[in-house]
């Protein structure tokens, strides 16, 4: 079955690289977006019910972990950032605010901006929250791992509700990369045993 997977998952990033290249549409990692720019994916966040809102502040502190833009001229066509959660001595990242512009939703340009930052966070403790079933669909074929919250410790799972996302598995489903997952029991180790301090 993962054979068949991957097979799949790299024909489609191969075709959404195909269809930029013909549409004219450049994919860049940047840390630097203008000040209006930001305002506009701000109002995305607040207007599109299935994003969680994000203030200009907020994503500026996203930008200094880098984003993923889809750009053809001036126009910002695609999006995608990370959130970075201190908990105790880790950094787990987060990858948030995803957008494509609906013209291009079917050509699987949000599968390859999830792809490149989970890519660009391999090594890094990754984290996936979205309600779009898509984006489930796309943790999977990422190769990245369902987990319920009672697989995190309580550490982790109040440094999320710092920006509002709650303790709600009806709505939210959770996914961790492979690195991750691998890391996942000596860090709930290590945390709980600070909790219980």
């Amino acid at each position: 079955m993962n054979v068949i997977l991957d097979k799949d998952i790299n024909k489609s990033i191969e075709e959404a690289i195909t269809f930029c290249e013909e549409e004219g549409l450049e994919i860049i990692f940047t840390h630097e977006l203008s000040e209006e720019l930001l305002q506009t994916i701000s109002e995305r966040t607040r207007e599109n019910p299935s994003m969680y809102f994000a203030s200009v502040d907020m994503l500026k502190l996203r930008l200094q972990n880098g984003c993923y833009i889809v750009k053809k001229d001036d126009e910002i066509y695609g999006h995608i950032f990370v959130h970075r959660h201190m908990v105790h001595k880790f950094s787990v990242y987060e990858r948030s605010s995803l957008w494509v512009h609906p013209q291009y939703r079917k050509a699987n340009l949000g599968l390859l901006l999830m792809h490149l930052m989970t890519k660009r966070f391999v090594k890094d403790f990754l984290i996936s929250i979205a309600q779009e079933p898509a984006v489930h669909h796309n943790n999977e074929l990422l190769g990245m791992k369902h987990i319920a919250l009672k697989d995190l410790s309580p550490r982790i799972v109040e440094a999320l509700e710092k920006i509002g996302k709650l303790r709600d598995e009806l709505k939210y489903k959770y996914y961790v990369n492979s690195y991750f997952e691998s890391k996942l029991a000596p860090i709930n180790k290590i945390l709980n045993q600070i909790i219980n301090q």
